[in-house]
């Protein structure tokens, strides 16, 4: 007659313990499963509602061929912006403090949450939004509420805030460029404002000077020249900031302001007297007049070259897909997100079957070591040892 297999003989061990304690395993999982019932049954239900955005594709200025005519000049601010992942950036704009401010105070979700401070309500719509950059390249924003109808209009609130917030910011490469080049027209129609009342003074004070064609052909070329000179000035100072020395655009530009402080030196040698003083001017007054007439003539044609890259500048910022573009927007969600009911009895009640296993196997191992002598001693032992405090005799 052959011994047993001590694997069948050890699964017969184990199915007897289970079938000993199969009350106690039977009832504590079901008492689990039965709580997790009511406990899920009584979480409230959320919905969640999401948007798809698509971001503005960086590209590359379709005037620059145009600006090419007046210079270089109209290129220097090409790579001021250059983003090299826009979605971050937009993405960054969606967890600002600045739109979810405008959320918080739209909605008044410091009531609807019930949250005593704004910062607290700050994050608890963090925690309920999620933002992020697919690698499709489209932007997703989820949006928990327990509200049906709210989480819709949370979702669609951020697309709304972030779009008022790129009218307000330059997040593009024309965008950014277009605001230099209004910074930079601004300062040049203040100066010629300035240039011009000085002028009305100076001709109320010393009447009108007469000019010979010769010498105002020499101002307005002299003007002109200044004008180029300090615009591309202009454009060398914003190069520096993004390109080296070693740039080709910036050697460009550098060889091209030299030239024109050449073409200024030349004309100033070609003549007696300074560059700045025309023939026929002999007397202060005259000397007076030509002087704020050349700085009028000047601050002029930079007025001009600067208005003219500023309307391409523009053009450029319309022709650039800079809207973001709302690909799906939020709806009204049909059904909850959360809790996963199903999910968390089902969990519950096998978490509970393997505990309750697991305890009647354990039971059994106390029951057969306090019966050998032995082994009673050494749990005995371990018993003490794994008490914190020690019994005073």
């Amino acid at each position: 007659m052959h011994a047993s297999d001590p694997d069948e003989s050890d699964l017969i061990d184990a199915l007897i313990v289970l079938a000993k304690h199969k009350k106690f395993i039977t009832l504590f999982t079901f008492a689990i499963a039965a709580i997790s019932v009511v406990v899920s049954l009584l979480l409230p239900n959320e919905y969640m509602a999401t948007t798809k955005l698509m971001p503005p594709q960086q590209s590359q200025s379709g005037a620059s061929a145009l600006l090419a005519q007046l210079g270089g000049v109209a290129n220097m601010a090409a790579g001021v912006a250059g983003l090299k992942n826009p979605n971050d950036l937009y993405v960054g704009m969606l967890r600002s403090r600045t739109v979810a401010d405008k959320i918080i105070q739209r909605f008044k979700l410091n009531e609807v949450y019930d949250t005593p401070s704004l910062e607290k309500t700050r994050l608890r719509l963090a925690e309920n939004t999620t933002v992020r950059a697919g690698k499709d390249g489209l932007i997703t924003i989820d949006v928990l509420d327990r509200d049906q109808k709210l989480v819709a209009s949370l979702a669609n609130a951020y697309t709304e805030e972030m779009l008022k917030l790129t009218t307000v910011l330059a997040v593009t490469e024309a965008a950014q460029r277009r605001l230099f080049y209004e910074r930079q027209l601004e300062q040049a129609k203040n100066k010629l404002a300035t240039a011009e009342i000085k002028l009305k003074q100076s001709l109320d004070t010393h009447g009108v000077i007469s000019v010979d064609a010769d010498s105002r052909a020499v101002l307005a070329t002299v003007a002109r020249l200044r004008a180029e000179a300090s615009a591309k000035e202009i454009e060398i100072n914003a190069m520096r900031s993004f390109v080296t020395a070693e740039n080709p655009d910036f050697k460009r530009a550098t060889e091209e302001l030299k030239s024109l402080r050449g073409e200024l030196s030349n004309l100033g040698n070609g003549r007696q007297g300074s560059v700045d003083t025309p023939r026929g001017t002999s007397n202060l007054a005259g000397l007076e007049n030509i002087k704020v007439l050349r700085d009028v003539k000047y601050y002029q044609m930079l007025y001009e070259l600067l208005a003219k890259q500023y309307e391409f500048a523009r053009l450029d910022e319309a022709k650039d897909s800079a809207t973001v573009q709302v690909l799906d927007p939020a709806v009204e969600p049909e059904r909850k997100a959360r809790p996963k009911r199903a999910i968390i009895v089902i969990v519950s009640t096998m978490l509970a079957f393997v505990f309750a296993v697991g305890f009647a196997f354990l039971l059994e191992m106390s029951r057969k070591a306090m019966q050998a002598p032995e082994s009673a001693a050494r749990l005995t032992e371990l018993r003490s040892y794994l008490r914190f405090s020690k019994k005073k005799p």
